[in-house]
C-alpha cells in the first residue's frame, strides 16, 4: 500500500533491509548469470548517491545516463533518487545530437555511459555539453590509455560515496526521508515517433501510484524469475526492470538486450515478460521458420495442436464452457507439441506476457494464447508513467487494451482522442514545444491517439490521429490494423499505410531478411544484399501473397492496391526507429517521398 508520504527511494531502503541476503539482480556478464543480493544492491545505491554528494551534488541537480540494461542503471536509479537528484535516462541507441540536447536541456552535471561506444559518442559533443563535470564509464574495456580529465570509472563514484558513508553514517538515511510524493523523481524522454523526443517529468507520487495499480493487475509470486532486455529509458520498462521488485518479491535478470534475447528467454524461462509487438513477431516466426524446416508428420502435428488451441480460445472468449472431448485433445497436443513450442521460445514456465508500446494484432494474440500462455495488452505513454489502461486475462473483447486503471480516468474528445486523468499523469515536460502547450488540460493528458470505448468500458485503440485515413468516399481507414496484419507474415518485418485522402492505399513495406533470404536460398537462387532481395521477382510475388491475404481479410473498401519494397533495412540503431521498434513514420516517409509519390500516384491497379 501506497501511503501519503511514500517515495520509491524509501521503499527501496525498506525493501532492501528487509530481504538483504535475498538475490534481487541476476546480470548476464561473459555468459554467466551473476547474483546480486538486496545488501550488496543497497549499499551500491548509496555509494552512488552519497558519492554524488561527495562531488558537491545537490538536490535538484541532474544526471544523465546512456546506457543498455545494466545493474549500474539500476544502482543510479535509486542513488540518485536517495538524494533528491534527478536522473535524465536515454537509449544507447540514441544519436549525439540527442544526447547533447538532452544534456542541454536538463542542465546536467553529470554522464554515465556503458562502455566505450557511448563514450566516443558523448566526446563527440562534448564541446555542446559545457555544463558536464564528469563522465563516468561502466565497462573500461579497451580504454585503458584514455587520458582525459572529465572522464572516470563508475568505481570512482562509488568509492567516494562510500567514504564519505564513514564520515556521515546517518546522511544517507536523512536524505532519503526528505523526499515528498510530488518531488520529481526521474525524467524520461518520450520514443519520439510522432515528433521530437521530449522529457517528461514523473513524480514519486507517479510513480508509486503506477507501481501499485500495475501490482494489482499484473500479480506476480514470490520467487518468478523476470526478463529485463528492453531500453530502460523507456517508462514501462522502468517498471518492470526497476520498480516492480519493491512490490513483488521477484528476481530480475538483466540481459543483453535484443541480439541475445533468444538465448536469454531459453536459459531464464521467466514467469513474466513484458516486450513490444515486434519482439512477439519475432518469436512468431522464429516457430514459423522451425516449423517449416520441420517433416510432414511435424509440420501437421503443429498446424492441428494449434487449431485445438484457437478452438479453446475462441470457447473462453465468448463465455463459454470447453467440451470435455475439446479439453481432453488440448491437454494431449500442450503435452506433446505445444510444449515443445514454449520451450524453443523460451516460455515454458510463462504465466503472464505483456505487449505494450504499440498496436498488438489480435491474430498474434490468440496464436499465444492457443500455446496456452496468458496475454495481456497495455496501452500509454510516457506522459501517464507508461500505463493507462491493461487487459485483463478472460474480460473483454479481442482487440481491446482494456480499462483505465483503478483510480484513473478515460474518456473521448468529440473527435475519438483518447484523453487519461489520474494521479500518474505528469507534470509537464523538461523544455516543452509550444505546440505541447495543449497535451495537458485541466489534468486531462491529451494522447493524439484515436479510439473507441464499448458498452463495458474496454478502450479500443485505433490509430494516432496524425496517421488517420480517410479516403474520398468518407471511409475512415485504420493503417494500425491493416499494417499489424501484414506484420503478421514472417516475410514483413514493418509497413506504413498511405493514402489519406487518395483514391486508393499503399504501402511502404520493410521485409524480413533473415526469413526472406532463406526463401530465396531453398528456391535455388543466387541473390545477395538486402537491396538486391526487394527487387527479385520472386520476392515481389511472395510479398504480394502477403498482401494479398490481407486484402481478402478486410475486405475491399480498405485493400492496398500497390506497395513498395523499402530498399535499406532499418533497425534500432537506425534515426528511422524508435527505441521501442516502431518505424518513426515522417522521418521515413520523408526519407523516401519520391517512393511516395510513385506509389500515390494514378488510378489503382
Amino acid at each position: 500500500m501506497v501511503t501519503a508520504s511514500d517515495t520509491l527511494p524509501a521503499r527501496f531502503w525498506r525493501v532492501a533491509a528487509q530481504r538483504k541476503a535475498g538475490v534481487a539482480l541476476r546480470w548476464n556478464h561473459l555468459g554467466l548469470w551473476n547474483d546480486i543480493t538486496w545488501a550488496d544492491y543497497a549499499e551500491a545505491v548509496r555509494a552512488l548517491g552519497l558519492g554524488l554528494l561527495a562531488m558537491g551534488g545537490r538536490r535538484g541537480d541532474r544526471a544523465v545516463v546512456l546506457s543498455d540494461v545494466r545493474p549500474e542503471w539500476c544502482q543510479i536509479e535509486f542513488g540518485t533518487m536517495g538524494v533528491g537528484i534527478q536522473s535524465v535516462g536515454l537509449h544507447n541507441t540514441d544519436s549525439a545530437a540527442h544526447l547533447a540536447q538532452a544534456v542541454q536541456d536538463s542542465a546536467a552535471r553529470w554522464l554515465f555511459v556503458q562502455d566505450q561506444a557511448q563514450l566516443e559518442k558523448a566526446l563527440s559533443v562534448l564541446g555542446e555539453m559545457p555544463g558536464i563535470e564528469k563522465i563516468f564509464f561502466f565497462d573500461g574495456s579497451g580504454l585503458h590509455a584514455l587520458a582525459h580529465p572529465l572522464v572516470a570509472d563508475f568505481e570512482a563514484v562509488l568509492q567516494a560515496g562510500r567514504t564519505f558513508n564513514g564520515n556521515h553514517p546517518d546522511r544517507w538515511e536523512t536524505e532519503v526521508g526528505i523526499a515528498r510524493p510530488d518531488d520529481v523523481a526521474t525524467i524520461v524522454y518520450t520514443s519520439g515517433r510522432t515528433g521530437s523526443p521530449q522529457g517528461a517529468l514523473l513524480t514519486h507520487s507517479n510513480l508509486m501510484f503506477q507501481m501499485q495499480a500495475m501490482g494489482q493487475l499484473c500479480p506476480s509470486q514470490p520467487g518468478d524469475d523476470q526478463l529485463g532486455f528492453l531500453s530502460m529509458g523507456a517508462a514501462l520498462e522502468r517498471y518492470f526492470s526497476l520498480y516492480r521488485a519493491l512490490d513483488h518479491d521477484i528476481v530480475v535478470h538483466l540481459g543483453k538486450g535484443l541480439p541475445t534475447l533468444l538465448d536469454n528467454l531459453r536459459e531464464i524461462s521467466p514467469h513474466v515478460v513484458m516486450a513490444v509487438p515486434r519482439v512477439w513477431e519475432k518469436l512468431y516466426t522464429t516457430v514459423s521458420m522451425g516449423v517449416a524446416d520441420g517433416t510432414p508428420t511435424e509440420r501437421w502435428a503443429y498446424a492441428k495442436a494449434i487449431e485445438l488451441g484457437n478452438r479453446v480460445v475462441a470457447c473462453r472468449q465468448s463465455g463459454q464452457t470447453v467440451p470435455f472431448g475439446l479439453k481432453l485433445q488440448y491437454a494431449l497436443a500442450r503435452q506433446f507439441v505445444l510444449n515443445r513450442v514454449r520451450t524453443l521460445i523460451g516460455l515454458r514456465r510463462a504465466r503472464l506476457l505483456v505487449s505494450s508500446a504499440a498496436p498488438m494484432s489480435p491474430a498474434l494474440t490468440r496464436w499465444f494464447e492457443a500455446l496456452g500462455l496468458t496475454m495481456v495488452e497495455a496501452y500509454g505513454q510516457t506522459e501517464c508513467s507508461g500505463v493507462a489502461t491493461i487487459s485483463c486475462p478472460g474480460e473483454g473483447p479481442s482487440g481491446a487494451v482494456g480499462k483505465a486503471l483503478p483510480g484513473t480516468e478515460i474518456r473521448l474528445a468529440p473527435q475519438g482522442e483518447i484523453l487519461v486523468r489520474g494521479p500518474h499523469v505528469f507534470g509537464g515536460y523538461l523544455q516543452p514545444a509550444p505546440e505541447q502547450a495543449a497535451n495537458l488540460t485541466d489534468g486531462w493528458l491529451h494522447t493524439g491517439d484515436r479510439g473507441r470505448l464499448d458498452a463495458e468500458g474496454h478502450l479500443h485503440v485505433t490509430d494516432r490521429i496524425a496517421d488517420a485515413i480517410e479516403l474520398p468516399s468518407g471511409v475512415r481507414v485504420s493503417p494500425a490494423d491493416i499494417e499489424s496484419r501484414l506484420k503478421l507474415s514472417p516475410h514483413i518485418a514493418d509497413a506504413i499505410v498511405l493514402g489519406n485522402g487518395q483514391p486508393h492505399l499503399a504501402c511502404l513495406l520493410l521485409i524480413e531478411q533473415e526469413t526472406v533470404a532463406r526463401y530465396v536460398r531453398d528456391r535455388k537462387l543466387v541473390v545477395t544484399g538486402f537491396a538486391n532481395l526487394t527487387r527479385a521477382a520472386e520476392v515481389l510475388a511472395l510479398i504480394q501473397q502477403d498482401v494479398d491475404r490481407v486484402n481478402r481479410e478486410i475486405g475491399p473498401h480498405a485493400s492496398v492496391s500497390r506497395f513498395a519494397l523499402l530498399e535499406t533495412d532499418i533497425t534500432v540503431h537506425d534515426a528511422e526507429m524508435t527505441p521501442t521498434l516502431q518505424l518513426r513514420r515522417k522521418m521515413v516517409l520523408e526519407i523516401n517521398r519520391s517512393l511516395v509519390k510513385s506509389l500515390l500516384a494514378g488510378p489503382a491497379d
